[in-house]
């Protein structure tokens, strides 16, 4: 993990700013969702993506019937018939 320098308080709400700096350098845009880890002591926050409920792939991602399946996925059940 490379640490930013970057010191932010804990308001009484809970809640921190992430620095414009960090936003840009993420892309991460307001009204983005992120997903939120926990690692030992560490809270990690990550932007998150939809990713298929099969291979956990975040990429070609469609929505059918409510979940999120990959393209790749979609063809192996094709062919699974």
């Amino acid at each position: 993990m490379k640490s930013t320098g970057i010191v932010r308080k804990v308001d009484e709400l809970g809640r921190i700013v992430l620095p414009i700096e960090l936003r840009r350098t993420l892309d991460i845009a307001e009204k983005d969702s992120l997903e939120i880890y926990v690692d030992d002591d560490s809270i990690i926050l990550r932007k998150y993506q939809p990713a298929c409920i099969f291979c956990d792939n975040a990429r070609d991602v469609i929505v059918y019937k409510g979940k999120n399946i990959c393209r790749e996925c979609i063809k192996a059940l094709e062919e699974a018939k």
